[in-house]
């Protein structure tokens, strides 16, 4: 493959309620040199530490990816990443003055449109690209969790999911090509079971949970929980 890096042509704010904190914030995607990845910056610390979105960084995956370095934490980052993975974007700086990203409308949707609204831009350096030679396998039978990467020369993701809901039947999805990430993928919502909200109410989480915000349409898709 030859495809050159991709960056934003123009910086985009996006303002918003943290899903769990209840707080108002502001992120500010800016544009980003060849090879820099995805890095979140804490504006309203006084540190200069970036956080890069490393695996290795992940710190929290209950209610929400959360990232940290050094001290510095940056929580419910996956709407975000997902929008930039979707678009093709590889090198991004994400500026917030608040801990948590905004929730929007509970899915990348938002994110996605703003993105598209900065302009994508071309690099001179090309991707760099992870090859799988055999199969990969993770298993977590407790979280009952399993997910299988397996070599291919044509993209394509499948998921399933299974809540043993009587509410929520067992659930499907595939994406065949990243370039449809945007319109068939980018709207599915995070969601949350009824029963579920008063451990979440309890436990100082979902302060920012607006029903009428997040409930006037059926969730487009497969989601994460909240």
């Amino acid at each position: 493959m030859s495809e050159k890096q991709k960056t934003i042509k123009n910086a985009v704010t996006i303002s918003g309620i943290g899903l769990h904190t209840g707080n108002t914030v502001n992120l500010t995607f800016k544009p980003a040199p060849e090879n820099y990845g995805y890095k979140f910056k804490r504006v309203d610390l006084t540190s200069d530490i970036l956080v890069d979105a490393d695996v290795d960084h992940v710190v929290d995956t209950s209610r929400g990816t959360s990232i940290e370095h050094e001290g510095v934490r940056v929580d419910t980052i996956e709407h975000v990443l997902a929008a930039l993975a979707g678009l093709e974007i590889d090198n991004v700086l994400v500026e917030m003055d608040q801990s948590e990203t905004p929730i929007l409308d509970g899915s990348a949707r938002i994110y996605v449109e703003k993105l598209l609204e900065a302009g994508i831009v071309e690099q001179k350096a090309l991707k760099k690209y992870y090859e799988l030679r055999s199969n990969l396998t993770y298993t977590n039978p407790e979280k009952k969790v399993e997910i299988i990467a397996i070599p291919s020369k044509e993209f394509r993701v499948s998921v399933m999911i299974d809540y043993e809901s009587k509410v929520l039947p067992s659930q499907n999805a595939t994406l065949d090509n990243i370039s449809n990430f945007a319109n068939e993928i980018s709207s599915c919502r995070t969601f949350v079971f009824l029963h579920e909200l008063e451990f979440l109410l309890n436990n100082n989480l979902i302060k920012g949970g607006d029903l009428k915000r997040y409930c006037l349409r059926q969730p487009a898709g497969v989601a994460g929980g909240a």
